[in-house]
């Protein structure tokens, strides 16, 4: 069945983008229709940040917020100047959901809720009577020349004068992210980058990383070494896992270690105390033993690890008897478990699937984009918008704001 109603824009996805670029575009007085595979909009959305939503991020500086995109920086520039993240803090606190800034910049709703992140999205497409339809999948796209002309879902053919792509990438597969809007882009001749997962947890091999599983620990260092060769330092927030470490910190050097697996075995040192010298950690191991003489060493060196984690390091010291007491504990012994504390090994298996993905990269390379607009440079009245552009970036707030940005853009433009 055809829609005999041609209109102004037809936007494919009803996520972050797709709400935003749908709401945009009838706040420019468009007839918009918004086509939804899912049986309700914002699935991604409503889980994102561990259901409290990292909106965006607070950095001021353009071009520093603009470097977190990689090779995406100069394409970015034109879309943030017109909306960017003080634009995004600006549509949010007008409609009634003021934001706060919390470590690294990161920015949240203030009843750090995903679903009043959505809520709001919700009422600015409603407020702008945008035409929505659940349930419908696009199964077709015809075109003609250097046009989209309409697609077809189980509901039948949908025409309108221009189209916004914003079906999300394939991290989160269970909301629906499936990576659809891949294929249909290449088919129309675009050049589209496979994705890999890019925000990702690491898999491990080290038994003790997985005792300690749900331990977080708030400030770390870890060094990533190629074939025994130093190649990179972060610091910030490690979480352990039944399979390997996550947390901001491991999420954000996922994507370069990656790419160090391509090239060979991949290993790792976390500090466990970055901000204290061997020596000093040494005298302070000192002194705990001094207080402890008589007590085992399992006992005393609960004082001494950080919080959690003393059961699981006992089994990285294979060659010392925690069941001795402290007075029975060699020199040797003490330095060790000292230096141990300072370079904690793992062994990185490989990085975790798209299941377990914060964000993948892939998609349109940028070279096939017009940075002012969204649109296509194929297709005339086609605007490409969110995960579907090949853009990585770090968890923070950077991927939302991705969203927020090309979908405000491509809704003020399609």
């Amino acid at each position: 069945m055809k829609d005999s109603q041609i209109y102004d824009c037809i936007v494919v996805g009803g996520g972050a983008a797709g709400m935003m670029a749908a709401g945009t575009s009838a706040m420019e007085g468009k007839k918009v229709l918004l086509l939804e595979k899912n049986k309700s909009l914002g699935e991604k959305l409503k889980i994102t940040g561990g259901g409290r939503c990292n909106i965006t991020n607070e950095e001021q500086d353009i071009r520093k917020f603009l470097k977190f995109y990689d090779t995406g920086e100069d394409f970015l520039y034109s879309p943030f100047s017109q909306f960017g993240n003080k634009e995004t803090f600006k549509f949010f606190e007008d409609k009634g959901l003021p934001l706060v800034v919390q470590a690294r910049k990161r920015a949240f709703p203030y009843t750090e809720k995903a679903f009043d992140v959505f809520n709001t999205l919700k009422k600015y497409i409603e407020n702008g009577k945008v035409q929505v339809r659940l349930n419908n999948a696009v199964k077709k796209i015809s075109k003609e020349n250097n046009k989209i002309i309409s697609v077809e879902t189980k509901d039948g053919v949908f025409q309108a004068k221009s189209f916004i792509f914003a079906t999300g990438g394939v991290s989160h597969p269970e909301t629906g992210s499936t990576g659809d809007g891949f294929g249909w882009l290449r088919d129309l001749g675009h050049t589209v980058k496979d994705p890999t997962p890019s925000i990702v947890p690491l898999k491990l091999s080290d038994k003790w990383v997985h005792t300690l599983a749900g331990v977080s620990l708030s400030f770390m260092k870890i060094t990533f070494y190629l074939e025994d060769k130093k190649q990179f330092s972060k610091k910030g927030k490690i979480l352990f896992t039944h399979f390997g470490l996550s947390g901001p910190l491991i999420l954000n050097c996922a994507k370069k270690v990656a790419d160090l697996l391509h090239e060979g075995e991949v290993t790792a040192k976390i500090d466990a105390y970055p901000d204290t010298d061997l020596g000093s950690l040494e005298k302070k191991v000192i002194k705990v033993f001094d207080a402890n003489k008589n007590r085992t060493l399992r006992n005393a060196f609960r004082e001494i690890a950080p919080t959690g984690t003393a059961k699981g390091l006992e089994l990285i010291f294979s060659g010392i008897d925690f069941t001795t007491k402290v007075h029975s504990i060699t020199k040797e012994e003490r330095k060790e478990i000292v230096q141990t504390l300072k370079a904690l090994p793992v062994h990185i298996e490989s990085l975790m699937g798209f299941d377990r993905a914060v964000v993948a990269d892939g998609g349109v390379i940028l070279e096939e984009i017009d940075t002012k607009t969204m649109r296509s440079k194929l297709y005339s009245n086609l605007y490409i918008v969110g995960d579907l552009l090949h853009i990585t970036r770090p968890s923070g707030g950077f991927s939302l704001q991705l969203c927020w940005t090309t979908g405000y853009v491509a809704g003020k433009n399609a």
